[in-house]
């Protein structure tokens, strides 16, 4: 499956090297909700990856990738440090141009 490349940047990154290319790949007001949360610009997002990263050092492989609503949703089998893993989660991701302008966990 081909992703978009902020969407592979996302899914490819690895803590701690790749954490200035996955804050790249955000627009500058840039919006990311997961858990109950709303984290504002690449460096906010920056920080909570990786602290997500070191909490849960989960891995998601993206499995489908459709368009829903001007959204580009994909779902990925996400595996863990969590309860329940693995588990399907959705990334609904907003693009404009190559960068990621939102995106919702769920």
């Amino acid at each position: 499956m081909k992703l978009p490349v902020p969407i592979q940047t996302y899914f490819s990154a690895e803590p701690p090297q790749d954490s200035a290319a996955l804050a790249a790949a955000f627009a500058t007001n840039a919006i990311v909700r997961d858990e109950g949360r709303v984290h504002r610009g690449p460096d906010e997002i920056r920080v909570w990856w990786q602290a997500a990263k070191a909490k849960y050092r989960h891995h998601a492989e993206p499995l489908d990738l459709t368009e829903v609503a001007g959204k580009s949703v994909v779902r990925a089998r996400v595996s863990g440090d969590f309860p329940g893993s693995p588990t399907i989660l959705t990334f609904a991701f907003g693009l404009a141009g190559d960068r990621i302008t939102d995106l919702e966990i769920g």
